[in-house]
């Protein structure tokens, strides 16, 4: 019908109007828009998908299974304790993916906290600066953790989960919002960080106050213009934090001695 060939009954295609050959099958097949995954949809930039929220729960539940069946191999390689600081610093970020093989309400709390919050935030600022506020509160907790408890060990999200908070209460507050809910929530873990044993409530706090500084950060740098020195103000965040590192190792150091 469409190129005038001469076809077999066996080679010929029905279409809407007559019947089509294979070489034109094959060719309407080679044109034809191809059809992208969900996957491919979600990763586009401009998709709602809250895939680094979702990433982030995927890597804490996949870890807390390693922990579970590695016999407490994973968790000795994972978590933080201020005295390996200065010969493994990876584990002040690591930690944050670790959760106690002890207690599953441990990683199901932060997990469901990060839930809750995170693609709503994700949607808000963005996929790379959400995931730079998830791991710099993470690292702000656990340079917490080596100024004030020196001794103690600590692994879980919770100072990650907290520096979503604070920063959830910033731009909150920032767009008019009312965040009485929010300040409530706060609250209550942040005592109950001071009333239940072991629970490190100094990572809790230097999470809230790096995700606190991250938040103002991205509602004074709004708009295209403004991005490079956005970045750079995130960077020194960073950088903040690694002096502070370097100065508790050496108040460590000088506690060891």
């Amino acid at each position: 019908q469409r190129c005038g060939r001469t076809i077999c009954a066996d080679c010929q295609t029905p279409a809407a109007v007559g019947y089509h050959c294979p070489e034109c099958m094959k060719a309407s097949r080679q044109s034809a828009p191809k059809t992208k995954s969900r996957a491919v949809i979600a990763l586009r930039p401009g998709s709602s998908t809250p895939v680094v929220t979702w990433t982030l729960i995927a890597i804490c539940i996949v870890v807390y299974l390693a922990q579970i069946f590695s016999n407490g191999i994973v968790t000795n390689a994972l978590f933080y304790h201020p005295a390996l600081t200065e010969f493994q610093p990876w584990r002040m970020i690591t930690s944050i993916f670790v959760h106690s093989p002890s207690s599953f309400l441990h990683i199901l709390f932060n997990m469901f906290s990060l839930f809750v919050i995170g693609p709503t935030l994700e949607l808000a600022i963005g996929r790379w600066r959400f995931l730079a506020l998830y791991l710099l509160s993470g690292l702000g907790g656990s340079v917490a953790v080596l100024l004030m408890t020196p001794t103690s060990g600590v692994l879980g999200a919770s100072g990650a989960i907290f520096g979503l908070l604070g920063a959830f209460f910033v731009i909150q507050r920032s767009l008019g919002g009312k965040n009485t809910q929010i300040v409530i929530v706060i609250v209550i873990n942040l005592v109950l960080g001071f009333i239940i044993p072991n629970v490190a409530w100094q990572a809790h706090v230097g999470g809230l106050v790096v995700g606190g500084i991250i938040a103002f950060i991205l509602l004074k740098t709004r708009g295209p213009h403004k991005r490079n020195q956005q970045l750079l103000l995130i960077f020194a965040v960073l950088v903040g934090l690694v002096v502070l590192t370097v100065v508790g190792v050496g108040l460590l150091q000088g506690r060891l001695v």
